[in-house]
Parts: C-alpha cells; sequence; structure tokens
C-alpha cells in the first residue's frame, strides 16, 4: 500500500499550485463580483495543458491519469474553484467521447478540446427534472440529413462560455433507454442563452439553454440512439471523485488560512489558537477533510487500476462536499468579522463550495446508489 504520489505526478502538484498562486488566486474575487471569467483565462488554463490532462494522446492530449487529474482540480481549486469546471468538464465529456464515440469522430473533435479550443458543456438537466435526469423531455426528431432538437436545457455550467455542448435528448420512448447524446456547437442558429445568477460561483456562467429547432447532422449521434443516459451516468463515477477533490482543494486552503489566523491572533493576551474552543474544531474538520481527499483518490487510483470504482466515488461524492462546506464555515467563524468581509477569500469559497453540494448528484442521490449497493435494490429506497 503505497500512499505518495509518483515523482511527475509531484512535479505537477507543484507547476499547478504555482500557476494558482500567480494566476488564479489574486483575480478570483475580481471574476466573482464581475461575474465573468476574465479574457484569455481559457487560453491560460490551455497553456498549463490542463485541458489536455484527460484526453487521449491519439487525439493530442495528454492521457494522464485520473490521479493526476484529481491533482490538478484540487491544486487549481484551492486558487479558485470555478474555473475548474471547465477543466473537469473537458476531462468528463472527453471521457465519454473517447469511450462511445468513433475514431473518426473523436478525431474530429478531441484535439480541439485538448487545445482549449473547444469549450464543452454538459446539457443535462431541464427545468422539471435533474435528479431524474432519466426523465428527459427535450426532444429530438429525425430529419432527412439529421436531427432536429426542440426544448430547454437549465442550470448548465458554462453555458455562457460553451463553444461545444453534450446534449441529451429523447428519441425514443420513455425512460433512460429512450435518450440519446448528441454533440452540438451552441452557436448554431436557433439556441438562445440566457445566464443564471447564483449564490456562488458566479463567473462560471451557469446559464439556460433553449433549442427552437436546432438542426444537428446524423454524425452528431455519440454511441448511437437510445444509448445517451448510460453513457453519461458512467462518466459521473469518474467526475463525481474529482468534483470531491475539487470542494476539498478550496476548503482546505480556507482552513490553512484559518489555521495561520489562530496562530496570530489574540484575544486576553493569547492566540486564539491556544483555546479549545478554536483549536478543536479546527482539528476536527482537518481530520474530515482528510478523510474525504484519501477516498477520492482511492476511488480515481482504483479508476486507473482498471478496479470497480463506483462505491468510492458515490461516497466521496456525498461526504466531500458537505466536509468543505462545514470547514469553510469554520473558516468563516475563525475569522469572526474579518471573515465575513468579501475583503477575504473566505466567504467567497463557502459560497463556491455549496455548488459542489448540487453538481454531478446530491448528497440523496449518490447515497441512493450506495444504499442500493450495500443492501441490493431489493432491500434498499
Amino acid at each position: 500500500m503505497d500512499f505518495a504520489f509518483s515523482p511527475d505526478q509531484e512535479a505537477l502538484a507543484k507547476r499547478i499550485r504555482e500557476f494558482t498562486a500567480e494566476r488564479m488566486a489574486p483575480l478570483a474575487a475580481e471574476a466573482d463580483r464581475t461575474g465573468r471569467f476574465r479574457d484569455g483565462l481559457f487560453a491560460e488554463l490551455a497553456a498549463q495543458e490542463l485541458f489536455a490532462l484527460g484526453v487521449p494522446a491519439a487525439y493530442g492530449g495528454r492521457g494522464a491519469d485520473s490521479v493526476s487529474l484529481g491533482i490538478a482540480l484540487e491544486e487549481l481549486a484551492a486558487g479558485d474553484l470555478t474555473p475548474c469546471y471547465a477543466v473537469l468538464n473537458a476531462a468528463l465529456i472527453g471521457a465519454i467521447l473517447d469511450g462511445n464515440a468513433t475514431p473518426e469522430q473523436c478525431r474530429r473533435w478531441l484535439p480541439a478540446v485538448a487545445a482549449g479550443e473547444s469549450v464543452l458543456a454538459l446539457c443535462l438537466t431541464e427545468p422539471g427534472h435533474g435528479t431524474d435526469a432519466a426523465s428527459v423531455e427535450m426532444r429530438a426528431e429525425e430529419s432527412g440529413s439529421g436531427w432536429v432538437l426542440h426544448g430547454v436545457k437549465t442550470s448548465t455550467m458554462l453555458g455562457a462560455y460553451a463553444t461545444h455542448g453534450v446534449v441529451f435528448a429523447r428519441t425514443g420512448g420513455p425512460g433512460a433507454r429512450g435518450v440519446t447524446a448528441f454533440f452540438t456547437p451552441l452557436d448554431a442558429p436557433g439556441i438562445t442563452r440566457t445566464p443564471l445568477h447564483d449564490l456562488g460561483s458566479r463567473a462560471g456562467g451557469r446559464s439556460t439553454l433553449a433549442f427552437d429547432g436546432v438542426a444537428v447532422g446524423a454524425d452528431a449521434v455519440i454511441g448511437g440512439p437510445g444509448l445517451g443516459f448510460v453513457q453519461v451516468m458512467r462518466g459521473f463515477d469518474y467526475s463525481r471523485a474529482l468534483i470531491a477533490l475539487m470542494a476539498v482543494g478550496a476548503a482546505s486552503a480556507s482552513l490553512r488560512e484559518a489555521l495561520d489566523h489562530a496562530r496570530v491572533r489574540e484575544t486576553f493576551g493569547r492566540p486564539i489558537g491556544t483555546y479549545q474552543g478554536v483549536a478543536f474544531p479546527l482539528v476536527e474538520h482537518a481530520t474530515a477533510l482528510h478523510m474525504a481527499r484519501l477516498v477520492a483518490y482511492e476511488a480515481l487510483w482504483r479508476k486507473d487500476a482498471g478496479l470497480d470504482h463506483r462505491m468510492e466515488a458515490n461516497m466521496a461524492k456525498w461526504w466531500a462536499p458537505k466536509a468543505a462546506v462545514d470547514a469553510a464555515h469554520q473558516a468563516l467563524l475563525t475569522f469572526g468579522h474579518q471573515g465575513w468581509s468579501e475583503d477575504l477569500p473566505i466567504a467567497r469559497r463557502l459560497r463556491d463550495l455549496i455548488g459542489t453540494e448540487l453538481g454531478d448528484g446530491t448528497a440523496g442521490a449518490t447515497r441512493l446508489v450506495l444504499a442500493r449497493r450495500l443492501l441490493g435494490r431489493e432491500h434498499a429506497p
């Protein structure tokens, strides 16, 4: 049993940590205030090969292992959680395409993803369907040359920026087997984007996308008609562990700042860290974050080893965001009135972290997956 990263992984962590300290953390507050990523951000992420990490080398990517991608996202999130979603989507959708698209489709789509030229969105959630994603209502009707999309997607992270989306639409009967995935240019005629106004990750461009007779070619279908929902659910086993590490990275940054503050802030002539009421909660949250981090990396290690990682990924997804929000909240309380101010990053990180409790499956959804695996479907909710 080896809990150490390889030399290459340590070098990756160091490189992304330095990039984050120089180009992410100092600019995060301005992006939150304006509600927009700065110009050139995606090019900077691409220059660090962050979009390329999860793309196979055959299509211009780095073909990095899952643990390395987790390392990069954990380090990036320590500076600014929100841009991580662009890297996450490139990895998740890249894996979906690599596993389900034809080699010709991959040659056409994935090099631009690796280069950061294509920014991807996952267009699954609808106004009436979030966790119950198999109940997709958006329709895709066959035409002479392909398909025509009609319907609305919402809560689409990066929807304001994305050049392409994997859009899930109903092509058959009810249920999961009637849903097909389409790789769709989001500048196509008939698409209207409406930005949403959020508690956190305000620069992330979460949007509602309306598709009014949007034409896509027959070659836009990923995997085949009726396979879309199955494809994305398999991908979530991977992305849930990555989101867990994003949450841990951001919360750990706040916790480190709280520990530093507890060493120097004095009350009644003593550093506040000398009081059990300050020190012990920080210890508890450091422990919870450490446990969350371990199960997330175990899930990614199991994926790299070709082992079933669904249990660990879902454990990481329900536990890590909760642990992260609680730790960031305690960090804010440790700073007292200073933490309440937006002059420090503590409050912003807390707002951003709440979003990780929702994306790619809520705690209820992931615990349902675990209950059915632990108890058996017939004995579980």
